[in-house]
Order: C-alpha cells, then sequence, then structure tokens
C-alpha cells in the first residue's frame, strides 16, 4: 500500500512478437501471413500507485484490440493483482504491420465466410491466447516492482513526419492518398495535424527512470501491406528515447487521434518511406524535450471513466439489398487484378460482408457504449478513447482541456472504426464509407469530445 505523498510507479515489458504464419492485420481482404520477423515487438505495462489508487497503462506493438481481449486482460489482471477492471488502459499503438488480438474486421459470430477465410475476420486465433498471457505477466511484473518516483513532463512541436493524408477535390469530395487519377484535381488538404511531441517521465532515486510516456499522433503504416513484422515508428522511437533515458527505463508510447493522420507526405514524390528515419526525427525533438522538463511535485493520481451512448449510423435498405446482390452475383470471392503475390480479395467482396455483419449488429442494438477513459498523473493527463477518431476532437479537446499536459491514447479499450467530423462524413472517401470500419452517427466526434472535456474538468477540479 502506497503512502501518503508518494506517488509509486513500475513498468515492465514483455516480447509479444508472432510465430511464423501468423497473420498481420491493417489489411482489408488479403492474406498476410508473417514470412519474417525483422523487428521484436513488445507489450510494455506501467503501474502506478499513491495514497490506496491503482491504475495500469498499457502500450502494446499492435494493431488493435477488440472489446473480448480487453475484457479478459482485465479480468486477468483484477484477479491477478487486485485491481479494479477499469483501471487499466488498453492501448495498441494501431501498427499495421503487426497482429491484432481479437477479429476488428467481422464479428466472431458471422457466419457469412467459409471456414478457409478465416483471416478476413482481421484477426488469428493462434495468436491471442498467448499473448493476452504474456500482457497480464507484464502487469504483474510492473506491480511487483512499484517504487518512489518522481513526474516530469515536457513537449516539443515536430511537423516533420506528420501530415493530414485526405484531401478536397475540386468537385467537393474527398479522398484518402491523393497520389491517383484524381491527383491533378487535388483544391487542398482537408485538416490540420497535431505536432505536439509530449513527454513524461517517471524517476526513481538516483535518477533511474522507470518509465516514460510518449505522445505523438501518426498512423504507423511502416511496413504495410507486407508479410514482415517491424516495430514501426513507436517501436523506433522507444528504442531511441531508451537510450536516452537509460537501459532501465520502459519507454510507452500513446499514439493520437490519427484516423486522417499519415506518415506519408503526399504532396512530396521524392517521399522516402522509413520508419526508422521517423524514429530518429521523434527521438531528436524528444531528446530536446527532455532539457526542459517541468518537475511536476503534487503526487496526485486518480482516475475516471464513463460510457457515451452513440447511435449506429444506419445502413439503408439499397446498401443492405446492394451488399446481398454482390455475393449473389459472385458466390467465389473476386482476386485483387493488381495483387499477383499473395491472396488479396477484392474489397468490394469483403465490404459486403462487413454491411451485412453490421446490419445483424444494428438490429440487435443500435448503439454503441463508448468508451472514455482518463488517469490524472501529478497535475497532467492522459485520455484513453475508443478507435480512431479524426485529429480534429483531439485538438478541440486538447483546446477545452484544463490541463496543460494532455497525452491522448486512442484505438483504446476496443474497436469501434474511424470517427470522422460532419463535415468529413458529407465529403466521403475511405474513411467515411459506412461498415464496421466506420459505423457511428455523424453526431459521434462532437459527442466524444464533449464527454471527453466534461471527464477532464471533473478529474481537474477534484484536486485544485
Amino acid at each position: 500500500m502506497s503512502k501518503a505523498g508518494v506517488l509509486l510507479a513500475g513498468a515492465a515489458e514483455v516480447d509479444i512478437t508472432p510465430a511464423l504464419d501468423i497473420q498481420i492485420a491493417g489489411d482489408i481482404g488479403r492474406r498476410r501471413p508473417v514470412e519474417e520477423i525483422r523487428e521484436r515487438i513488445f507489450g510494455r505495462a506501467l503501474m502506478l500507485e499513491a495514497a490506496g489508487i491503482k491504475f495500469c497503462i498499457l502500450s502494446l506493438d499492435l494493431l488493435s484490440v477488440t472489446h473480448k481481449w480487453v475484457d479478459q486482460i482485465r479480468a486477468r489482471a483484477s484477479e491477478r493483482v487486485g485491481l479494479d477492471p477499469r483501471a487499466i488502459m488498453v492501448h495498441p499503438v494501431q501498427n499495421h504491420a503487426t497482429p491484432s488480438l481479437g477479429n476488428l474486421m467481422l464479428s466472431d459470430d458471422y457466419e457469412g465466410i467459409p471456414d478457409d477465410l478465416w483471416w478476413l475476420r482481421g484477426g488469428d486465433d493462434r495468436y491471442n491466447e498467448p499473448t493476452a498471457a504474456a500482457i497480464v505477466d507484464a502487469i504483474a511484473e510492473a506491480n511487483a516492482g512499484l517504487a518512489p518516483v518522481s513526474v516530469r513532463v515536457g513537449r516539443e512541436i515536430d511537423g516533420r513526419e506528420a501530415f493530414n493524408r485526405r484531401f478536397v477535390l475540386r468537385d467537393g469530395t474527398a479522398q484518402m492518398l491523393a497520389r491517383g487519377s484524381d491527383w491533378k484535381q487535388i483544391l487542398h488538404c482537408e485538416g490540420p495535424i497535431d505536432p505536439e511531441v509530449g513527454v513524461m517521465t517517471l524517476t526513481a532515486a538516483g535518477d533511474r527512470n522507470v518509465a516514460a510516456l510518449l505522445h505523438y499522433t501518426c498512423h504507423p503504416v511502416h511496413g504495410y501491406p507486407h508479410r514482415f513484422i517491424i516495430g514501426g515508428w513507436p517501436g523506433a522511437w522507444a528504442s531511441g528515447m531508451r537510450a536516452a533515458l537509460g537501459a532501465g527505463c520502459v519507454p510507452l508510447v500513446l499514439n493520437g487521434c490519427c484516423g486522417n493522420v499519415h506518415h506519408k507526405n503526399h504532396l512530396d514524390p521524392g517521399y522516402v518511406d522509413s520508419h526508422l528515419r521517423m524514429g530518429c526525427t521523434l527521438t531528436d525533438s524528444g531528446t530536446r524535450a527532455l532539457q526542459d522538463l517541468q518537475t511536476q511535485g503534487r503526487p496526485l493520481l486518480d482516475w475516471r471513466s464513463t460510457k457515451v451512448r452513440i447511435p449506429l449510423r444506419r445502413l439503408s435498405e439499397d446498401d443492405l439489398t446492394a451488399a446481398h446482390q454482390y455475393l449473389a452475383d459472385h458466390p467465389e470471392p473476386p482476386q485483387r487484378a493488381d495483387v499477383t503475390d499473395a491472396v488479396a480479395l477484392e474489397w468490394d467482396w469483403a465490404y459486403a460482408h462487413s454491411n451485412i455483419d453490421l446490419a445483424a449488429k444494428q438490429a440487435r442494438q443500435p448503439y454503441y457504449d463508448y468508451e472514455i477513459q482518463a488517469v490524472r498523473i501529478a497535475d497532467s493527463v492522459v485520455l484513453a478513447l475508443v478507435g480512431e477518431p479524426f485529429v480534429e476532437g483531439q485538438l478541440r479537446i486538447k483546446l477545452e482541456s484544463p490541463f496543460d499536459y494532455n497525452f491522448v491514447a486512442h484505438m483504446s479499450n476496443g474497436y469501434a472504426g474511424y470517427v470522422p467530423t460532419a463535415e468529413a462524413l458529407k465529403r466521403g472517401g475511405y474513411e467515411t464509407d459506412t461498415s464496421n470500419g466506420s459505423q457511428l452517427a455523424p453526431e459521434a466526434l462532437d459527442m466524444i469530445c464533449t464527454a471527453a472535456g466534461e471527464l477532464l474538468n471533473e478529474l481537474y477540479e477534484a484536486h485544485r
């Protein structure tokens, strides 16, 4: 039990690198078995305790963790270390060169696909159980290593490696990834980025950095759509910052709301794709932030969570009819003509199944209970959001927050698909197509921002 006036922290990491042949997630309709391990990937746990309150933050080098496996991790960790299940933040960094823990593309109980196309669901059952067990082991190890720490925070600004990936065309529509047939129809970039590089260190006696929270906002799509495992920019950044903070430091990357933010500058025809370069760039900014860290003297720890009931975006009868008709016309899944080195099915076929699955979920429950979770560490806050909100939502939350330092972690505690702005939904484009990957009502982002603001104000006012 922690003493009053003391903040305790413990951290651990565990190797969660998949075996060969495990399905790599982050694609639609493509078989991506692991063929090569270029970099190991890890699950990292930070346990915090003060005045009898405990909270655990997980940063996982994975694409996603579904609700089923979030619940599994929380329940097992609660039993193992006596932690309130709601006091565990499960944050995968959304690395598209790693597996998913659970099926995010199709429901576990969806029966519309043949058994040999199991990988269309987006996960791999062979990976789930051993990985969840390893993550719970990391939580237990972090809990066993609790020691008094001081908290320091800082930031830098870096716009060299993140770019808004949606472009408004001259006809008023929008598209992702501008290189293509509509390249010369670009009118302007649709939205902003968040250039903040946030750093929090938790330092024990003898200047030993127990852990660090590292915050940036960008899709980790390096390695897509290949069949090798890498840590992406989050892994490269974590390695770089560990070198700066000490070998014993556990660096936890928290990736922000990057539903419309990408590492590729699509307006630069000479862009070179390199997650290692991006890791070096962020390490440069992160180490500059270390030179101006501010000590936060109050050893506070407190957390809150809430759920917002958001209506699901309804599929029209015409859309559902079209999905059934497409599958009737294509009983055998058509192979994409532009992919010859892998099994890659036409997106329309995959989307048809996704829409039928979504319609069945809507019939059972026409809303989504969206979890928002926040933990106050000294005078800073970590905010966990589900799915892939557009960055405009994160910027609004930061602008309206009473806290100076806000570390936002999207894709946390389950998956809800993209959460675009209402304006982006009107313009269309990949992130807005109604499916399991984009299913919430147009007002969802506004509802999430409003509820998040209320939660942050509650945490702030509780310890003024």
